[in-house]
Order: structure tokens, then sequence, then C-alpha cells
């Protein structure tokens, strides 16, 4: 039937239907590490797949491909995000940050790297770039006053003020990275030495000033 109505129609006939591989195909933009690239994806392309594969930053991991491992963590817009979960052209526009963009532009380590040599918070290292990326996404998260599941509800009703990072903060927030080697002790020390040295806790208050009785109030 379709093809009778094709030839009934010249209009079809000159312009020819698209074929199905390029039905599924889409040009992105993609602003990764400060840096723009436009490709021709598969829509079906995952992020971690047009990072590694296309763009050559293998430092992002597939491990479980089902955002349960945490290993392809990489901040997308500033908020980190599951890169095996997220589909390629869903992105196109958003501001993407690999473990390769965490760095100095002269190649000096951040001090959160810095922080995971110092406290020995690595081992075999295949999940660490999505450790680094989920930790910077936890220091901003904390520093903007997010609360998480473990937070006090006094804390978490005023989000104007920054979240302290106790040890219990940093496991909770951590939690969705896994560790096979158990390297845990390590990446929330160096979490915590980074959280001190920001120090995201809001300078302390000053005293109230006291109150001056009011002379037309008859004392009792």
């Amino acid at each position: 039937m379709a093809v009778a109505a094709r030839e009934r129609n010249p209009r079809r006939q000159a312009d020819p239907a698209p074929t199905t591989a390029a039905l599924h195909r889409s040009r992105v933009a993609l602003r990764v590490n400060g840096r723009t690239h436009v490709l021709d994806l598969d829509n079906r392309v995952t992020l971690l797949d047009a990072l590694r594969e296309r763009l050559d930053l293998t430092g992002s991991k597939k491990g479980c491909d089902h955002g349960q491992c945490g290993a392809c963590t990489v901040l997308v817009d500033g908020r980190r995000a599951n890169s095996c979960l997220l589909l390629a052209v869903t992105q196109d526009g958003s501001e993407i940050t690999t473990v390769e963009g965490l760095g100095a532009a002269d190649g000096s380590l951040s001090p959160l790297q810095q922080a995971f040599l110092d406290h020995d918070a690595l081992q075999c290292g295949y999940c660490t770039p999505g450790q680094l990326c989920s930790a910077v996404g936890v220091l901003r998260e904390a520093a903007a006053g997010h609360p998480s599941h473990v937070t006090d509800a006094a804390t978490a009703a005023d989000s104007t003020r920054p979240v302290v990072l106790t040890a219990e903060e940093i496991r909770e927030r951590l939690s969705g990275n896994l560790c096979r080697c158990g390297a845990y002790n390590g990446i929330a020390d160096a979490v915590a030495a980074c959280s001190a040295a920001e120090d995201p806790r809001p300078a302390a208050r000053p005293p109230a000033p006291a109150l001056r009785p009011d002379p037309t109030r008859p004392r009792t």
C-alpha cells in the first residue's frame, strides 16, 4: 500500500523516504570539559559510549552499565549523573565534565585529586574517576545546602545553610559509587579533608543585640 501511495504522489517520488538508519540518527552538540563537539550519533547511543568511543575520553569507566556501580559518573550541568543511563541526544547543549576535566589547564591535579593520593583512596583505580566526579558533586551539593537522607531535620529545613559533611554524610552521599577493593575509608578521608579545607560552614553568627528595656512599659 505504501508503494502504491508514493507512486500516486509525484512529490514523494522526487523526495525519497529517508532510510531507517537516517531516522535513528541526530546531530548533537556536546560541550565536554569546556570544548564543544558536534557529533552525528545514533539516537540510542548513551552518553558514556559517546564520550569513550567518539571523543576518546576513556576516563569514565563502563562497569555494570545499569547505573548501579557509579563507575561512569560524570557531572552534567554541575550535577553528578550516571552517564550509562543518559542518551547522548538528550544532552544536546549540556555542560559535561569528566574526570579529564577536573584538573587545571596546566595538567596539575585538583585539590580533591591530590587528596585521593594523599589518603591512599585508590587501589585498582577502576572506580576512581567516578568516585572523583561524584565527590565533586557531593562537595557542591553540601555547600549549596542540599540535604541527604541522614541530614538532621533542623539542618534540612534551612536550605540556605551549607550542610557539614560528617563521616556519615559523606558515606551516605557516596553510597551510589561502589569500590570492589574496599578503599572506602581513604575515599571518605579524602573528601573530608577537602571539605574541611573549603570550610563550607558559615561564619559564626554575631551575638544577638541585648534587649533594651522599653521605658514606656510599666515595670511589674
